[in-house]
């Protein structure tokens, strides 16, 4: 019964865009052979869902931790109705939602296969660690995400390595940004300082995001958007990502070992006690 209904969600979609291999069969076969509990992700197609249209947005010297802290509204397919004068705005159409049945959205069918092979398992990677933090949990569903797209396509992790070199650039922005807004917070340094300091900042990242080779094939390398939101969401990814590649580097980047070694991390504790659980590994 569960392979009929992976058949037909694949007729589907190659009804849609008619999807390239790996297909999503043969992605759910790599993940089970890496330790995945199935899940019903994916195993329909909804043709006139678009995508899921989502507003992040924050103030101009506002540097939320991760998605969460973001100001969020709906947005629709011609983008988002907030003042960008006002706030900083990242407008994110998402091709897959983590739900345990979420459907094969037209975006996501429309995608590369590159792309298309790593949001399956980094969504269904999302229901095998439920209960850790979401920081953790984005970084290591990220992580698992590229490999087993990896492994589908008997290809080299490459996209894994080079995302690592995204966390350490993000992260380093971040932690710059952040340190500058509590001065002005604080009044030590002008408004104007710290949005002069803001654009340096962020004109570097992009520059050096830029020169990047090679270039992903299924992430952006540079921030979703130049901007707060863009950097506030992208960190939800990145500051935990250098902690998880360093459990698949000790797993001899080993796909199955490293889904084991995640997948035993302590549930609904705080971030410092999973990261220093995965710190050991």
């Amino acid at each position: 019964m569960r392979r009929s209904r992976l058949a037909a969600a694949s007729l589907v979609l190659c009804g849609l865009v008619c999807a390239a291999e790996p297909d999503i069969q043969q992605l759910k076969t790599v993940e089970r052979s890496a330790g995945f509990r199935p899940t019903r992700n994916f195993e329909r197609a909804d043709a006139r869902l678009a995508a899921y249209f989502r507003c992040y947005f924050t103030g101009k010297l506002e540097l939320p931790e991760s998605y969460n802290d973001l100001k969020l509204r709906k947005g629709t397919q011609n983008g988002c109705v907030v003042d960008d004068k006002k706030y900083d705005v990242f407008f994110y159409p998402i091709e897959a939602v983590a739900s345990g049945h979420t459907p094969v959205t037209h975006s996501l069918a429309a995608a590369s296969t590159e792309r298309r092979s790593m949001v399956v398992p980094h969504e269904d990677f999302h229901a095998q660690i439920d209960g850790l933090p979401d920081r953790i949990a984005e970084a290591a569903a990220t992580l698992v995400g590229f490999v087993t797209a990896a492994a589908a396509l008997n290809e080299a992790p490459a996209d894994a390595d080079l995302f690592l070199g995204k966390a350490e650039m993000v992260n380093r922005a971040f932690d710059r940004l952040s340190a500058v807004y509590k001065a002005a917070r604080r009044g030590a340094v002008s408004r104007h300082a710290a949005l002069e300091e803001k654009q340096r900042v962020l004109t570097a990242l992009q520059r050096e995001c830029a020169q990047v080779s090679p270039k992903p094939r299924s992430f952006n390398i540079c921030l979703s958007a130049a901007n707060n939101a863009g950097l506030a969401f992208d960190h939800t990814y990145t500051k935990f990502y250098p902690l998880v590649y360093s459990v698949y580097a000790a797993c001899g980047k080993d796909l199955k070992c490293t889904v084991r070694q995640i997948m035993a991390a302590p549930r609904k504790k705080r971030e410092r006690e999973v990261a220093a659980y995965l710190g050991t590994q």
